[in-house]
């Protein structure tokens, strides 16, 4: 059995190394970001959305050190070495690796592209070297690199990003689409989250309130509500990093019918959330990206549409399954 301590106490496996497979969707930002009443009070609220990172590990190199691709990756190999520690000194296959990540996430832009990759590599890591990573595992290594997002958790969760801890499952949504906006630019998470952050005490009681509004309309499956609070989220949120296109973005909002704007707290993009059963859903999706083409012209980034991902019964967190990547004709709108 895996011992706490970190050490393997069973017999090493035998025969050909094991390539691990890994995967982890990203976020559209966040509905819900700010600062509690409380000790630890950082928090976020995910988003989940159609676009992943997938990671491979395969035991065994030529030069016996750990690698990975793309080189640039180096938050990635960091945690890869970690868990090779784990499983160091027990026989569990040749030494070295190579780590491989393949994402369809934009970095430095609010979109946890940065946690996915660190998630989908612990789970391919994991299973390469028979290291188990439940969930709590995978927090406390990754506390040790960075600040986290909550994707380690099929649903939408309440998640102490800074602290790499979970607060509270909230359940899950009716699909939505997000017309996204990006600004230009990049963020360091980890540069960001150095920032003090300017909230008052109303201001931090401000955010328990929505925090208790949204828990109650992710639980009903209010979009009308998740879209008032996440657009006030982006407001607050204004005094810590600007958008040049949030009350634009709003106005496109109010013209096609939207529910509301989300933004990437952290990052560079903005967002229009649309009800994607809505029998107008065609006609609005369609109108807001026109509306967010005309805003974003001539900017590097453009206008995307992302799907949010939907999600069945949540288990306990301490045995949430690892969620798959849709087909890529399931991405689409």
């Amino acid at each position: 059995m895996f011992q706490e301590a970190g050490t393997l106490t069973r017999p090493p496996r035998r025969g050909v190394p094991t390539t691990g497979v890994g995967t982890a969707f990203g976020t559209f930002g966040e509905l819900l970001q700010g600062v509690l009443p409380e000790d630890d009070g950082d928090f976020l609220v995910t988003l989940p959305v159609a676009r992943w990172t997938m990671a491979a590990f395969r035991p065994g190199s030529a030069s016996g050190e750990l690698e990975v691709r793309p080189a640039h990756k180096t938050k990635a190999l960091q945690l890869a070495r970690m868990i090779a520690d784990l499983a160091h000194g027990t026989g569990e296959g040749p030494p070295g690796g190579v780590l491989t990540l393949s994402s369809v996430i934009p970095e430095g832009k609010g979109l946890a592209s940065s946690s996915a990759d660190l998630v989908a590599t612990a789970r391919a890591v994991g299973r390469a070297l028979d290291v188990p990573m439940p969930p709590a595992r995978i927090e406390r290594l990754l506390a040790r690199i960075e600040p986290t997002d909550g994707v380690l958790y099929p649903a939408i969760v309440a998640y102490h990003h800074r602290s790499v801890r979970l607060r509270a499952v909230l359940g899950s949504l009716p699909a939505m689409a997000v017309v996204g906006v990006d600004e230009g630019g990049s963020v360091d998470t980890v540069d960001f989250n150095r920032i003090p952050k300017p909230f008052t005490a109303a201001d931090r009681h401000a955010y328990a309130g929505l925090l208790g509004r949204l828990t109650d309309a992710v639980r009903g499956g209010d979009l009308a509500e998740v879209g008032r609070i996440a657009t006030r989220s982006a407001v607050m949120n204004q005094s810590l990093r600007h958008k040049r296109s949030l009350e634009p973005m709003r106005a496109i909002c109010r013209e096609v019918g939207g529910l509301g704007v989300a933004v990437g707290h952290s990052g560079t993009t903005l967002g229009i959330l649309l009800d994607a059963t809505d029998p107008a859903y065609t006609r609005r999706v369609t109108a807001a990206a026109q509306a967010c083409g005309e805003l974003a012209d001539g900017v590097a980034g453009g206008v995307s549409v992302y799907r949010t991902l939907s999600f069945g019964s949540v288990p306990d967190p301490s045995s949430v399954p690892v969620p798959l990547p849709p087909r890529a004709d399931e991405e689409a709108p």
